[in-house]
């Protein structure tokens, strides 16, 4: 069974997660595991379009840290403003756009 690291992060009340180690793939089950829910709530993030597998089904997907870190935010979306998944799905993509932006601001 492959393990992966996370370190939570704790900043002024806030918490985010850092994937230690990137390049370790896991399979659904083990994904499912990680992100701490059930089959159900991490195939609805696909139906959603919160995570993406290309070519193939999501039990099927190798699940990186990136997948890991934006379930887990979209997980603290949803319970943090009580959420649908329609709504985090767009809350996530306004926090990519944010991060786009600040980022081609910075160059």
């Amino acid at each position: 069974m492959a393990n992966i690291q996370i370190r939570d992060i704790h900043i002024l009340e806030t918490c985010d997660c850092e994937i230690v180690e990137h390049d370790q793939a896991l399979d659904f089950h083990q994904f499912v595991q990680a992100c701490g829910q059930n089959d159900g709530w991490v195939l609805a993030l696909f139906e959603h379009d919160i995570l993406q597998a290309v070519n193939v089904s999501p039990r099927q997907h190798r699940y990186l840290g990136e997948d890991l870190l934006r379930a887990r935010r979209a997980y603290r979306l949803q319970r943090d403003f009580d959420a649908s998944l329609t709504a985090v799905a767009l809350m996530l993509d306004l926090i990519d756009e944010v991060h786009y932006l600040r980022k081609r601001v910075a160059e």
